[in-house]
């Protein structure tokens, strides 16, 4: 009873674990097993690939065939195993020497005629090979790009299942894949193009120095959604290992561009105000997948009319902003997802919303309805709120004055270095980073300069999560302002970004 093996890789959110492969060939009547917990999708693969391994003209083996898929406890998803079972099936009857597929994944799905089509999760597939200490990985020729985005692994493509034959006998190579070509950056909207709201610009500016997140409320057309967009024009761009971190959650969701799938700038996720739960958060069918939420990670995540996303949706983020991942459990399995994101929220300050706040009709009791859709321990996670003003005439602001986002960007990469250098030895990033005991303890402001925050506790106005956010945001001001620690002044300042109200 011949047997043979090859490799492949699963994903577990953006972890993946190296699968072996068996093929067992027996007696008896014409049959497929398929054993190892696999989907619906992976259930289908027999078939598959009993066409493909025909059509490139491979005999396929008469008798019972059965296909075994180990570690057999876990949970198996997707069309990425075909490639590898071909291998399996074809080195069992002798059609194929067994010797290359030795230290060498596969990764691909089969067409029925033998064409080999890309798959998702490519990227964070090798990472984990390679962990594992293999040396080769077999993908797609459409994923050759993504795929040469992992140093320490031999890497090549095929386009059909022929050439993986061939190469296998010895005969031909496998495709080698292309220098990447330079990335080519997203354009961001200027900060320029803002006109007037001082108040709300210094605000951008702080939330990219430190992290932080911001809340803008006003009336309709102020430019709340135009400051949103133009954060990720203000943040440092992603280090190397930032940028894989994020290109792998994009690679399993399957939003990487085919020509330059390096992700080097914050991304910037907006979703519509009627996402559901699990678009938001990630979820589905078996295994979950990736939200909104960790789509933004390393970046922005812009909740624009805030009010209107219902309080399931907004609830199911305060978790997420403490921890920055999320944690999905499902029958088959718990997942985990990064998502540590910059919340952007904008909220009109009524339901009817007019220009002009003297026309509003709304009574007090349905503005305070509506703004209170927000709750307090949501808010209690907003760092930086700000209240924007209608414009009373375009004319009184010269929109050529205004600081570009390149000038504003400059002092961003100065309170970013700053910062960095100070908590380098801790591993934190950013000001947003540093966990409240650590301001308490290691970096304790004197009780001269703390002293509005500790009135403020004394009156119920600040919570002890809201006093170690304004230790944050002080920090931040103290790095803009080129100070080796936080004043009496940054600390008010602080304070007073939280404790404006929306109204």
């Amino acid at each position: 009873m011949p047997i043979a093996k090859s490799w492949s890789v699963a994903l577990l959110g953006i972890d993946g674990r190296v699968i072996e492969i068996e093929a067992d060939l027996g007696g008896g009547l014409s049959r497929i097993t398929l054993v190892g917990l696999p989907d619906a999708g992976l259930r289908e693969a027999k078939d598959r690939v009993r066409s493909a391994v025909r059509n490139s003209g491979q005999p396929w083996p008469d008798g019972k065939v059965t296909l075994g898929l180990s570690p057999a406890n876990l949970p198996k998803v997707g069309s990425a195993y075909d490639l590898g079972i071909a291998a399996a099936v074809l080195a069992a009857t002798g059609a194929v020497p067994a010797t290359r597929l030795l230290g060498t994944v596969l990764l691909g799905e089969l067409a029925l005629d033998g064409r080999v089509r890309a798959v998702r999760g490519v990227l964070p597939g090798l990472l984990a090979a390679r962990t594992a200490g293999y040396e080769r990985a077999v993908v797609p020729a459409d994923s050759l790009v993504e795929a040469a985005l992992v140093d320490g692994i031999e890497v090549g493509g095929v386009t059909h299942l022929r050439d993986l034959v061939g190469w296998l006998k010895g005969e031909i190579g496998l495709v080698s894949p292309e220098p990447p070509a330079p990335a080519t950056p997203p354009q961001v909207p200027d900060l320029a193009d803002v006109v007037g709201q001082p108040e709300a610009r210094w605000a951008l500016e702080v939330a990219a120095a430190g992290g932080h997140h911001l809340l803008l409320t006003g009336p309709p057309g102020v430019g709340k959604t135009m400051l949103a967009k133009r954060l990720p024009g203000l943040l440092p761009p992603l280090s190397p290992d930032e940028s894989l971190e994020v290109t792998a959650v994009h690679s399993v969701d399957g939003s990487l561009s085919k020509s330059s799938p390096l992700v080097t700038v914050p991304p910037f996720v907006a979703p519509h105000h009627s996402i559901s739960v699990p678009a938001l958060i990630g979820g589905g069918s078996g295994l979950a997948v990736p939200g909104a939420i960790s789509r933004a990670h390393r970046g922005v995540l812009f909740l624009d009319e805030v009010c209107e996303f219902g309080s399931q949706r907004l609830e199911s983020l305060r978790t997420v902003l403490e921890e920055g991942e999320v944690r999905i459990a499902r029958v088959k399995g718990a997942i985990t997802y990064p998502a540590r994101f910059q919340l952007i929220l904008a909220s009109n300050p009524c339901p009817c919303a007019p220009p002009k706040e003297a026309d509003c009709v709304c009574s007090p009791m349905a503005r305070r309805r509506y703004l209170g859709r927000l709750s307090g321990p949501l808010l209690d996670r907003v760092d930086l709120r700000v209240r924007l003003r209608p414009l009373s005439a375009i004319s009184a602001h010269d929109t050529g004055t205004a600081e570009s986002s390149e000038t504003v960007r400059a002092r961003v990469l100065e309170a970013r270095t700053r910062a960095a250098h100070r908590w380098h030895d801790h591993g934190w990033r950013a000001n947003s980073e540093v966990p409240g005991p650590a301001l308490r303890r290691e970096f304790a402001l004197p009780a001269e300069s703390t002293v509005l925050l500790d009135r403020a506790m004394d009156r119920g106005a600040l919570s002890g999560r809201g006093a170690d956010r304004c230790l944050r945001i002080a920090w931040t001001l103290a790095d803009l302002d080129g100070e080796p620690r936080p004043g009496a002044e940054q600390v008010g300042a602080a304070l007073d970004f939280r404790e404006r109200v929306a109204a």
